[in-house]
């Protein structure tokens, strides 16, 4: 996992919050897909950077999260 900052390519990024945000202010967090990786962010402060994940990394992830 790396951090970034406002590199360009993420700023042209489709970004994409939780199904599960409330939409009232809360915690949530953003993702792009980049190919090879999953670019992540605080939805809340977009311009503060972003992390790096592998996207097989990120797909164990979703994949423990889900069972909870």
């Amino acid at each position: 996992m790396n951090t970034g900052s406002s590199a360009p390519a993420a700023a042209e990024r489709r970004w994409f919050k939780s199904s599960y945000s409330a939409g009232n202010g809360g915690d949530c967090v953003e993702i792009a897909d980049a190919g090879t990786a999953v670019l992540v962010r605080d939805s809340k402060r977009p311009g503060d950077g972003f992390l790096t994940v592998d996207a097989d990394q990120w797909a164990a992830f979703v994949r423990m999260a889900a069972r909870g």
